[in-house]
């Protein structure tokens, strides 16, 4: 894999993950079995430095973290156009890493966690409503092998 372009505007991993705890969403990246690219955009929460998110049961994701537990995962953290620079200030995080399915208490663990981070007023409320879905639902981790970040402050 190549190394940051633009090293003037690499941030540290610190940042990087600071960015990945305030993003609303990310996009992961698989691939296909056919070889093809496949993004989908969903939210997601920070536990111990891995990403979680859940999905439903089946669907395209699942059928390519099958086939290939390899995945990218990026965000968009603060943008600002900047139109008289012909630029954008920017900040981005970009993750490689493996996906694994998780269950038991880490499944609980991340679906309170993506709780936690995106109904905090509602905790007591979304328990229960974790508790009614949990059959319906599906975990997944990605370990972090790589994340890089980078931003224009200017």
């Amino acid at each position: 894999m190549k190394e940051l372009r633009r090293k003037d505007r690499a941030i540290t991993e610190e940042e990087a993950i600071a960015i990945l705890h305030k993003t609303e969403y990310g996009v992961l990246s698989t691939v296909t079995d056919s070889g093809n690219a496949y993004g989908v955009p969903l939210n997601f929460c920070i536990i111990d430095h891995c990403i979680y998110f859940h999905c439903a049961v089946e669907g395209q994701k699942i059928d390519n973290i099958k086939q290939n537990t390899s995945v990218s995962f990026c965000v968009v953290g603060n943008t600002e156009i900047l139109p008289d620079k012909f630029g954008t200030r920017y900040e981005s995080v970009i993750v490689s890493g493996e996906v694994e399915e998780v269950f038991d208490m880490n499944k609980q663990n991340a679906l309170e966690g993506l709780l936690h981070k995106y109904s905090p007023g509602f905790i007591d409320k979304g328990i229960k409503y974790i508790e009614g879905l949990r059959e319906k639902t599906r975990v997944f981790k990605i370990t972090i092998k790589k994340l890089t970040g980078k931003a224009r402050k200017q």
